[in-house]
């Protein structure tokens, strides 16, 4: 533990769908659900005024549908998000060398160590600073948590929600935890609050009344001793600026179990390519390929194949993931598939050429030799994908809330799309709430287009943060939206 609250915890509010209704002036202020929007959607994240109707994230989007029938339904921008998440570790990165991300909208900033904190008064005006930056720079809000752990911080930036700022003075822990559930603490989900509820300890003050003996008895060793510390407010753990990936992975769920095998290899192929597209990105290698298919009755099989050398080379990898498919049964149907590379390197293997053209090499004598033979000697023709219906195709070419140009009326977003239209709202993030126009799917002057920046005109923050005070007072640091606990 510190002697000063310079541990920083940043969290974006509601992230995803702030930044669209950031994107899209008519959405403002009204409820906004960004999820998948298929038969088995998953919600990724709610507006508050979403929540307000009970709408969570990991909710499945049918039930958000039952809550909330008139949100705004969108699928994720994920190109949008990792602009917006570069702005703000960019920021962050100028507080201190040691900023910890741990997701797109969310880090841990060591404010000593870049010497831009060395007491709450110091460490409230850099807290403060960085919401002003963030929301000049993007346009979106995000809530800070200040004190002398990383668990605390985080704490205190939950508590701060939304768009707020709450530092947590040194020597105050025990207090301000004592009263509040044991599912604040890290590690503590509803399996294991379910079981210390059942032991008689709803509130953090009950784990440390009770001791670590007792927790111990009841949790395990590992799990027993790090709670009681945490109970007592007590946490080590340093920001850590490097975190190594072990894997990288995509997968897709879909709407609809595919049976077609010519489909689910299309799939496969698919989602190796989007793989190696994230591994090139992350400027790594693997060596390590995985499959893994969830069948029709929700059994998950997962298969492996190590290559000789690391590779990012995308045939490589799609043609493993074939091999792999070849060794699952997938009659029933399939509902979800994933590949991923693991045993990440830095470089790749020498001859990727030469792993590439043997990986094709086995890939057609594999083809070769389990090819069927139709009556009179000639091979049987490989059946057809399954085709999309016309509803499935508009909507993965006008996906809901993605942006579109149209060579007339300008920049625009799907509200949707169905019976061969698309209706598009065109407006830009800077504009007033536009109109609503529907045209043809296939309409030549219609095209997707990539999305706007939040802000018109970035302010300069070049200088900053040399320009905050390194110590005042609590008074005249403080602005609208911090407090201090207790």
């Amino acid at each position: 533990m510190r002697p000063a609250p310079t541990i920083l915890h940043l969290d974006m509010d509601a992230f995803y769908a702030s930044a669209e209704q950031a994107a899209k002036p008519s959405l403002r202020g009204k409820a906004v659900v960004v999820g998948g929007l298929g038969p088995r959607g998953v919600v990724a994240t709610a507006s508050y005024e979403a929540r307000r109707l009970g709408v969570h994230s990991a909710m499945p989007t049918a039930q958000a549908r039952r809550l909330a029938p008139n949100a705004a339904y969108l699928v994720p921008r994920f190109s949008l998000y990792r602009t917006v998440s570069d702005q703000v570790m960019e920021l962050l990165g100028r507080l201190s060398p040691l900023v910890e991300p741990l997701s797109l909208d969310e880090a841990f900033v060591d404010l000593e160590a870049g010497g831009t904190a060395d007491d709450s008064a110091s460490a409230r005006a850099t807290g403060e600073g960085l919401r002003a930056a963030i929301r000049a720079v993007t346009g979106l809000s995000g809530s800070v948590g200040l004190a002398g752990s990383k668990m605390l911080a985080k704490i205190a930036s939950e508590e701060a929600k939304p768009d707020g700022l709450l530092l947590i003075e040194p020597g105050t822990e025990r207090e301000l935890l004592a009263p509040m559930s044991v599912r604040i603490l890290p590690g503590v989900g509803p399996a294991t609050g379910d079981h210390l509820r059942r032991a008689g300890m709803t509130t953090v003050h009950d784990l440390a009344e009770a001791g670590e003996a007792e927790l111990v008895r009841l949790v395990g060793k590992a799990h027993g001793h790090g709670l009681h510390r945490m109970a007592l407010g007590l946490d080590d753990r340093p920001v850590v600026a490097e975190r190594d990936a072990k894997s990288v992975s995509v997968e897709d769920t879909f709407d609809v179990d595919l049976h077609d095998r010519v489909r689910v290899r299309a799939e496969v192929e698919r989602l190796a390519v989007r793989c190696v597209e994230r591994l090139r990105a992350a400027d790594r290698s693997g060596r390590t390929v995985v499959l893994k298919v969830r069948r029709y009755d929700f059994s998950t099989l997962t298969r492996s194949e190590t290559l000789r050398g690391p590779t990012d080379d995308p045939t490589v990898v799609r043609e493993a993931a074939g091999r792999l498919l070849e060794s699952v049964d997938t009659t029933g149907g399939v509902r979800l598939l994933g590949v991923g590379v693991t045993g990440l390197a830095d470089y790749t293997q020498e001859d990727l050429f030469a792993q590439a053209a043997d990986a094709r090499e086995l890939a057609q004598r594999d083809r070769e030799h389990d090819a069927p033979v139709a009556e009179g000697g000639g091979e049987e023709a490989v059946p057809e994908p399954e085709a999309a219906s016309a509803e499935q195709l508009a909507a993965r070419r006008w996906p809901a809330g993605h942006d579109v140009h149209h060579e007339e009326h300008g920049h625009g977003w799907v509200q949707g799309s169905g019976i061969g239209r698309v209706t598009v709202r065109f407006e830009e993030p800077w504009s007033a709430p536009g109109r609503v126009l529907t045209f043809r799917i296939d309409d030549p002057q219609l095209r997707p287009a990539d999305p706007l920046p939040l802000v018109r005109e970035s302010p300069d923050y070049s200088s900053w943060p040399a320009s905050l005070p390194k110590s005042r007072s609590s008074g005249a640091a403080a602005s609208e939206g911090g407090e201090s606990r207790p």
